[in-house]
C-alpha cells in the first residue's frame, strides 16, 4: 500500500476512533440524547453499502476505508446508545415508519441482487437515517447532538476522497459530506434560535 494511502487511512480511522470515544463519553455523562433509530439505520445501511461495494468490483478495505471505519463506528454508537441512552433515544412511531422504508430497500437488495443499484438505494437509507433525529430536534427545538462529533463526521469524508477507489466509494463520501453539512446547519440554527429566545425572555 502506498505511504500516502496508508497515512490517509490512518487519519480516517483516527477520526472515527475520536468520534466513537466522544459519543460514548457524552452518552455516559448524559450530555447528549441521540436517536437510536438513526444509528440502527446507519448500521444496516453502512453494512450493505460495504458489501455491495466489494461485490461491484475488485476492491479491498483500503480502497474505501471510510465505509469500513464507519461500520465499526455506527455499530459502536448504536450499542452505546442501547447501554447508556436515556428513554428519549428509543424508537417511536415515526422511527418505525422509517424502519419500514429501510426494510423495503433491504428486501429489494435481497431479491434483485443488483449490487450497483442497491448501493445507490442504500445511500437513500443513509438519508432516511437522519429523519428521526431531525424530526425530534425540530419538534423540541433542542440540539441533542454534539458539534465536535458532527464536525469530525463532516471533515472525514473530505479526507477519504483523496484515496478512495471507485465511483461507489466517492458516492459514499459525497453523500456523507452533504448530509452532515446540512445537519450541522440545522444544529447551528437551533442553537441560534435558542440563544435568541433566552435573550428575549
Amino acid at each position: 500500500m502506498p505511504t500516502e494511502k496508508l497515512i490517509i487511512n490512518f487519519i480516517i480511522s483516527g477520526f472515527n476512533v475520536f468520534i466513537l470515544s466522544r459519543y460514548i463519553y457524552l452518552l455516559y455523562h448524559k450530555r447528549i440524547s441521540p436517536s437510536l433509530a438513526m444509528w440502527v439505520f446507519f448500521s444496516l445501511a453502512v453494512g450493505i453499502s460495504m458489501f455491495t461495494y466489494f461485490a461491484d468490483g475488485d476492491y479491498n478495505i483500503s480502497d474505501n476505508m471510510l465505509n469500513f471505519a464507519d461500520l465499526i463506528l455506527v455499530v459502536g454508537v448504536a450499542i452505546a446508545i442501547l447501554i447508556w441512552g436515556d428513554p428519549t433515544t428509543r424508537f417511536n412511531r415515526f422511527d418505525l415508519g422509517c424502519l419500514v422504508a429501510v426494510l423495503l430497500i433491504i428486501i429489494y437488495w435481497a431479491i434483485s441482487n443488483n449490487h450497483l443499484v442497491t448501493n445507490f438505494s442504500v445511500q437513500s437509507i443513509m438519508v432516511i437515517s437522519y429523519f428521526p433525529v431531525v424530526k425530534r430536534m425540530i419538534n423540541q427545538q433542542k440540539n441533542t447532538e454534539a458539534f465536535s462529533i458532527w464536525i469530525a463526521l463532516f471533515i472525514t469524508p473530505f479526507i477519504s476522497l483523496i484515496v478512495n477507489k471507485g465511483m461507489l466509494a466517492d458516492l459514499y463520501a459525497y453523500r456523507a459530506i452533504l448530509c452532515t453539512g446540512i445537519f450541522l446547519v440545522l444544529m447551528l440554527r437551533i442553537e441560534i434560535l435558542k440563544k435568541r429566545s433566552i435573550k428575549a425572555a
